[in-house]
């Protein structure tokens, strides 16, 4: 068995040893791809991102990644330096540039660009924004279910870093799967501010109890597009769904666990807290969500 397994883990690929990458406008072989150790995004993860998945040449939900990317930069008054327009010619000319088709994701990076000297204040960036896409050839490849382990870290108030926010600031997620890790699972499962159950470091969770889907309010989670993506295909099929609070005792109870990102749609959770979800492996509602999920990425593509 595999000691430790990610919800973004991928088959390898030798071909992105020679990828080309988006900096600046430019479109450079990988290993001169790089940015200022004056770059805000480095120094204080000063900035947002969007990931999104490339399937038979077309973008998977364009336009709500970059409702999603546009709605953060003005939340952290951030100037991305394009308009949409922009932002969707510079990911064409990247895919076309490296060739790719489908089976491919790409990370779309904007910080508030490189500062005078090396301190907080956002004034100081006055060159910028930094722009970086990466576009790697990336098929999932999971060898087993997820195991997951509740940490102590939790997802915040939105006065002190907004969840729904996607910014680079990510310290809060990278301790939390730290700590699942050092107990033994592959990811954390966070709790809210109230100890209800969240999400977990990197996805969105939901859980199925007697045929019914079960997800978080939403308060405290990132606005997940796959988990929107689930919640509506569930309303459009006929599964009963709820955005509700739940606690640690119905998910231990529940049939099925999965989590849902843009790399891996809909990952099967096996384990959580040594606790075994349903049968250990994926359900029938997650199988069924799962080809509910791939048929609308077909019939969009």
């Amino acid at each position: 068995m595999t000691k430790h397994v990610t919800t973004h883990q991928a088959e390898e690929d030798a071909r992105n040893e020679t990828l080309l990458i988006h900096v600046n406008g430019r479109i450079v072989p990988k290993a001169e791809a790089t940015v200022s150790v004056y770059d805000s995004g480095f120094m204080l993860g000063d900035g947002v991102w969007e990931g999104l998945r490339l399937y038979d040449g077309r973008w998977a939900f364009l336009d709500d990644h970059l409702d999603r990317l546009f709605e953060a930069a003005k939340a952290i008054d951030l100037d991305i330096g394009m308009d949409r327009a922009g932002v969707v010619r510079a990911l064409e000319e990247l895919r076309a540039a490296n060739g790719m088709e489908t089976d491919a994701h790409a990370r779309l990076m904007v910080t508030r660009g490189v500062k005078v000297r090396p301190f907080q204040h956002p004034s100081l960036s006055r060159s910028g924004p930094t722009v970086v896409i990466i576009l790697e050839h990336s098929k999932p490849s999971l060898p087993r279910p997820i195991r997951l382990a509740t940490v102590p870290h939790i997802r915040g108030l939105p006065m002190s870093q907004d969840p729904k926010l996607n910014s680079h600031s990510k310290l809060n997620c990278i301790l939390a799967c730290i700590a699942a890790e050092k107990a033994g699972a592959d990811e954390a499962l966070m709790l809210d501010v109230h100890g209800f159950v969240n999400t977990t470091n990197a996805c969105n969770f939901f859980i199925v109890r007697k045929g019914e889907v079960w997800t978080s309010t939403g308060d405290y989670c990132m606005n997940g597009i796959t988990r929107q993506k689930v919640i509506d295909l569930c309303r459009a099929n006929g599964i009963p769904v709820h955005e509700r609070n739940y606690s640690l005792v119905d998910t231990y109870g529940a049939d099925e666990a999965f989590l849902t990102g843009t790399f891996g749609a809909q990952t099967p959770v096996a384990e959580i807290d040594g606790r075994v979800i349903g049968e250990g492996r994926m359900g029938p509602v997650t199988e069924r969500i799962r080809g509910l999920y791939k048929a609308l990425i077909e019939a969009r593509a």
